[in-house]
């Protein structure tokens, strides 16, 4: 069965796609999509739309490189709207806004609630002062990764570059293994703390926030492993 022989679409062919942000849940922006923008987003597993006033097909970032990767698609009860769920790559908006709402009307008065992003290449990362210890270690790797301050073993691990923190991360998943055969709990526990500190390393250094995996997870919370892997893209 296809996607688009569920949906309904109006005279125009075409139905409404309300994007919003897969790990924050933020709108992100509407747009209209025909079947064949359906099959070439289920194809390329990237969002793409149909351009009502240049009536052509489109893809999402094509020129600007703020791509939407697809996490997940739903529709409506009635089946005449769509929504994409995406992993959102710098701004949706082309005013270079994360959301196309950025703007609040507001006792009479427009306001902007949301401020242009400079920043392109990653997640926007949520506020610093969370309690999860995840969190405050990867603000605090973010900093580094920005100051590179001297004697700084996480600036150092920044400046090798993603292969150094490959490595790191290799040497300490067989730290973990040689934990798990000693028996140590203690051991267990100071080892595995060193891995996860390494895969937060990676993650700052791709802008992925710990928030994504735990997304992810949720995601996958409830579904069976092999059928997850069946339909993994």
């Amino acid at each position: 069965m296809e996607l688009a022989d569920l949906l309904k679409f109006n005279s125009d062919g075409l139905i409404p796609t309300i994007t919003v942000d897969f790990y924050n849940n933020q709108v992100l922006m509407l747009a209209y999509s025909n079947r064949e923008s359906i099959q070439k987003t289920l194809d390329t597993g990237y969002a793409h739309y149909y351009s009502r006033s240049r009536q052509k097909l489109w893809m999402k970032g094509e020129t600007s490189g703020h791509t939407q990767k697809i996490k997940q698609i739903l529709f409506d009860c009635d089946e005449d709207t769509l929504l994409y769920k995406v992993e959102q790559k710098g701004a949706a908006c082309h005013t270079n806004h994360r959301s196309c709402f950025y703007r609040e009307f507001y006792r009479g008065e427009i306001r902007e609630i949301e401020p242009v992003i400079e920043d392109f290449d990653g997640v926007i990362y949520k506020p610093e002062d969370s309690d999860d210890i995840f969190d405050k270690v990867y603000h605090l790797l973010l900093k580094r990764k920005q100051e590179l301050p001297e004697n700084s073993y996480t600036a150092k691990l920044f400046k090798s570059g993603i292969d150094k923190i490959a490595k790191k991360i290799g040497e300490e998943s067989a730290e973990v293994i040689i934990a798990l055969k000693n028996s140590s709990e203690s051991e267990i526990i100071y080892e595995s703390a060193d891995l996860i500190f390494h895969l937060l390393v990676a993650l700052a250094e791709k802008g992925i926030p710990p928030d994504a995996i735990r997304k992810e997870l949720q995601r996958r919370f409830g579904i069976s492993g092999e059928l997850e892997k069946k339909t993994r893209k």
